[in-house]
């Protein structure tokens, strides 16, 4: 297992002072890079082998939203690997030593030249040290799509939005599709799947549907085609 402690900082609270779900979401994102970094299979070793991990889905419960300037301490391992794919688990402990947050994701390696999902080479697998994954309540499996969905108004992809591979965010889609939900929804649970990358200047057309005690936000082009998938419970 890899972690790092740090504290909630002012730029992840809400107005209520609590530590949001993007902000929990990108300290997962941030403890994974370090990780990768921290074994020597980071981004310049990927780049030079023309190769990059790409997520393809996230699924996080959090239990408790942490308190600004509250201590925390955020971790994650791998716990397998498929021909083409990557699976990794996270936590976040607050100050108590309790989880606040569980997450799990799906990575898959592409090769950056042929933009395809490529073989995990030997020396990836080695270099980390897999663990058993969490036990996660909730509901697994592909998202669906509720049948009924009200169209909101499209928006540009803009520059700030952008990851260093020059596509949207992971997280960015995850607060895009945030906005859309209903005054004073808690979310306890959010599951996110990428289906295709977003750049600069393209337009996004949202979608939102009721499913069960959550919604699920579409994030799409105009043909229909999605860029990602976020449910939240």
């Amino acid at each position: 297992m890899y972690e790092y402690n740090t504290r909630v900082r002012l730029t992840e609270v809400d107005q209520d002072r609590k530590m949001t779900l993007a902000g929990i979401l990108n300290a997962f994102q941030d403890c994974s890079t370090f990780h990768s970094e921290d074994l020597g299979v980071g981004m310049d070793y990927l780049e030079a082998r023309e190769r990059m991990w790409v997520l393809r889905s996230w699924k996080i419960q959090v239990f408790r939203y942490p308190c600004l300037g509250e201590h925390i301490r955020v971790g994650t391992w791998p716990y397998g690997f498929g021909k083409l794919t990557g699976e990794r688990n996270f936590h976040l402990l607050g100050r108590d030593g309790k989880p606040a947050a569980w997450g799990d994701s799906t990575w898959v390696f592409m090769d950056t030249g042929r933009m395809r999902p490529a073989l995990v080479d030997e020396e990836i697998r080695a270099a980390y040290e897999t663990e058993p994954g969490l036990v996660m309540e909730g509901e697994d499996g592909p998202i669906r799509i509720p049948e009924a969905l009200r169209e909101e108004e499209p928006f540009a992809v803009h520059a700030r939005q952008l990851d260093v591979n020059h596509h949207v965010n992971n997280g960015q889609y995850v607060q895009m599709a945030e906005e859309y939900l209903p005054e004073g929804f808690h979310i306890r649970q959010m599951r996110a799947e990428y289906r295709k990358s977003a750049v600069q200047n393209d337009q996004i057309y949202p979608k939102i549907g009721r499913c069960g005690d959550g919604y699920t936000v579409l994030l799409a082009d105009a043909a229909g085609k999605a860029y990602a998938a976020v449910e939240f419970k």
